[in-house]
């Protein structure tokens, strides 16, 4: 027996209440979709259907073999569906969103590898600092460098650690009377992203495992990581970034990191996606080399 086809034939019944109304859809005859059900009670020892002159009931046991039929098949079609489109290149829109910081700095990187080697997507990118509603959006995928994850309907991909550091110019530090520690950090501005609910207050973890709260004077905020990063190049106080936003401006030494033996809450990159019985190949592809760009470290202290 075609066990496959005799559990398609048994849901087709079960869910047209009759064999001649699942016959007419399939365009099996009666007596093949009735024997396909018989041979299941025989093979399960169990009677599936009451059947009358007027209508088809369920069993306790045909109500247990069609909830797992369910299951069964449709896990059967959604395999079937991927495996299928695996096989084919990615095409159509892709919806990419980012924080605004992050695409100006890191899709330089390796987005036009990504396009190169698949020349029949089209990126649609949307560069924003709030969480945006991925399904009222059209999002495929949100790339966020975050401490937390609001939407617990998102799927999330870790893709790398993301520490955040403390810096100034060397042209701030010069004016200074004296060296910077934890104990003087309140005197100095801070250069505060607005969007936080305490922009100016640092949290710190020292060597020891002590932690204080710092409140910082502020100097200029600003609801732009890349703005407050020109003002801090440009030596108007003291900002808390992740590295990544000022990677480069350390490695030249346009930046300096104050405190290093002093923590602040570490964050992570994460690839959000909706919930889906199975991934479409754009998005796939996508998690899927993102994933492997960031498997070594990329913005090391």
């Amino acid at each position: 027996m075609d066990q496959f086809s005799a559990m398609q034939a048994f849901r087709r019944v079960v869910e047209q209440g009759s064999f001649s109304a699942a016959a007419n859809l399939t365009g099996q005859s009666h007596t093949v979709l009735s024997r396909q059900v018989k041979n299941l009670e025989r093979q399960f020892g169990s009677q599936l259907l009451n059947r009358t002159t007027r209508r088809l009931q369920l069993t306790e046991a045909g109500t247990l073999l069609y909830r797992h039929c369910v299951e069964i098949l449709d896990q059967m079609d959604a395999m079937t569906l991927e495996l299928s489109e695996h096989q084919q290149q990615p095409c159509g829109t892709l919806r990419l969103s980012v924080s605004s910081a992050f695409g100006e700095l890191e899709l330089g990187h390796w987005l036009p590898g990504f396009v190169e080697r698949f020349t029949q997507l089209q990126i649609e990118l949307s560069c924003t600092d709030r969480f945006v509603d991925m399904l009222d959006e059209g999002i495929d995928l949100c790339l966020r460098v975050t401490d937390h994850l609001p939407d617990s309907s998102l799927v999330a991909r870790t893709l790398a650690p993301s520490d955040v550091v403390l810096v100034a110019a060397p042209s701030y530090l010069k004016r200074l009377p004296s060296q910077i520690s934890a104990d003087n950090l309140g005197d100095h501005p801070l250069l505060g992203y607005n969007r936080l609910a305490q922009p100016q207050r640092l949290r710190l973890t020292g060597p020891s495992g002590s932690q204080r709260d710092v409140l910082m004077p502020t100097r200029v905020s600003a609801n732009s990581p890349m703005a407050l990063r020109a003002a801090a190049i440009a030596g108007l106080g003291i900002a808390s970034f992740d590295r990544f936003i000022v990677h480069d401006a350390l490695q030249d030494q346009r930046l300096v990191q104050l405190l290093s033996d002093w923590r602040q809450p570490a964050r992570t990159l994460y690839a959000l996606y909706p919930q889906s019985r199975y991934l479409a190949p754009k998005v796939r592809v996508l998690l899927d080399y993102v994933q492997d760009y960031y498997r070594l470290p990329r913005w090391p202290a």
